[in-house]
């Protein structure tokens, strides 16, 4: 009988040795995203940088691993910046993002002098033009601008249709009226723009519809108000594997696709080439991720449905309950058997909504064994909680065979820490 093996290591061993569940991370795979990236983006076209959306998956050990790899770094609060700064990020490589950045947070960028503030909407100006003015320097920013362009994802996840909480609408006059602020504005220096179409998006046409409408934009402020685009951020949203019909596709599917739109628009419009930025978060981590959970108890409903309740759920990937995700799993300690019923993966959390995945083939399965699911490497422990008052669980990282522990998990002392 053989165990599931997961960055060469043995998963049920690592169940065994940091308890369930528990988030497992292989460094080997983040690496070679990371190389994919430098290999067929960076060193392939010049002028051009990749920082890691750090709001898939952030730690101080996965913020190591991305300097070390040379890429920069996309945050969207002061709590991933601190992170950042904490295990000394260079601040220069770091973009920071948010719909509606407080005060703190916005003083807390300029003060380590990040190198980009994305700035969401025209009232946002003024702000950091004031706050800038404080602290005796120019800031570099972006516009964010969302394109009216609608991808084949979760309603959820889509980010770049008019209406959206996100950016400016790609309106002629209202990005001219941004444009013409930042410009009057001394403690701004406006280089250019950013926008984001969603996530988990398997097709790259709305890339090169969304570079196409901008590119023609960068035209308009260029011919009419003399405005010179220096930097075009095209935001992440790559897609990956989650279930057995879909693939993670090349890193160059989309880069290919869009730095040749952009290529093609520049020379069309007699434009210099800005520089263009990614940022890729769930393509370099999610499939470098799985969870590890013990079966509990199980409940067959005869003619109806089987379901098996383990000891985690929605309070580490809240995913399943929110977009409705799909994922594939298997039972680590016997992951060479054939699958013999269709059961429900049961969370313990009190919600009936609380199901990880529905209808998955399984063999015999008992309460004791281990389940491991795949592709949880985004968005499951960055959006884990304490609901139900259940303890995040710890998180292991994997390299060529050999484990280390890069999270403690929490306590039950560690949930009431900050109580009076």
């Amino acid at each position: 009988m053989a165990n599931f093996i997961f960055g060469g290591c043995d998963t049920v061993y690592l169940a065994k040795k940091y308890k369930t569940p528990l988030y497992v991370i292989s460094e080997d795979y983040i690496v070679d995203r990371c190389n994919e990236i430098k290999r067929d983006f960076l060193n392939k076209y010049e002028n051009t940088f990749c920082a890691y959306a750090s709001k898939a998956f952030l730690t101080k050990e996965m913020v190591r691993i991305i300097k070390r790899e040379g890429l920069g770094l996309d945050v969207v609060s002061g709590g991933e910046l601190y992170t950042a700064l904490k295990v000394d990020f260079p601040a220069e490589n770091i973009i920071f993002h948010g719909n509606n950045k407080t005060i703190d947070e916005i003083e807390m960028a300029m003060m380590n002098d990040v190198g980009r503030i994305v700035v969401d909407n025209v009232q946002e100006l003024d702000v950091i033009d004031r706050i800038a003015k404080r602290f005796n320097k120019k800031v570099n920013i972006l516009l964010r601008v969302t394109p009216g362009v609608e991808v084949h994802t979760h309603k959820f996840i889509q980010t770049g249709q008019v209406d959206s909480k996100f950016g400016i609408p790609l309106r002629e006059e209202l990005i001219k009226e941004a444009v013409l602020k930042a410009a009057d504005l001394e403690n701004i220096s406006l280089l250019g723009f950013h926008f984001h179409l969603g996530s988990q998006i398997h097709e790259n046409n709305g890339y090169i519809m969304a570079v196409q409408k901008i590119l023609f934009l960068i035209k308009t402020l260029r011919d009419e108000l003399g405005f010179i685009t220096q930097e075009l951020n095209t935001g992440g949203g790559f897609g990956i594997q989650y279930e057995k019909y879909e693939e993670r596709k090349p890193i160059s599917y989309f880069t290919d696709a869009i730095m040749e739109s952009v290529i093609e628009g520049c020379k069309k419009y007699g434009l210099r080439r800005p520089r263009v930025i990614i940022e890729p978060g769930r393509w370099i981590v999610g499939e470098a991720g799985i969870t590890l959970y013990t079966v509990g108890f199980i409940k067959e409903i005869p003619g109806v449905r089987t379901y098996v309740g383990i000891d985690g759920g929605m309070s580490d990937n809240p995913r399943t309950s929110l977009y409705n995700a799909k994922y594939e799993a298997v039972v680590a300690n016997k992951y060479d058997e054939k699958p013999r019923k269709k059961v429900t993966i049961a969370g313990n959390c009190c919600e009936s909504g609380d199901i990880l995945i529905w209808d998955l083939k399984v063999p015999e399965i008992e309460p004791g064994d281990i389940l491991a699911v795949l592709s949880t490497g985004a968005y499951n422990y960055s959006m884990a909680s304490n609901y139900n008052r259940h303890p995040k669980p710890a998180v292991v990282m994997v390299s060529k065979g050999k484990d280390r522990l890069i999270v403690q998990r929490q306590t039950y002392e560690d949930i009431i820490r900050n109580e009076l």
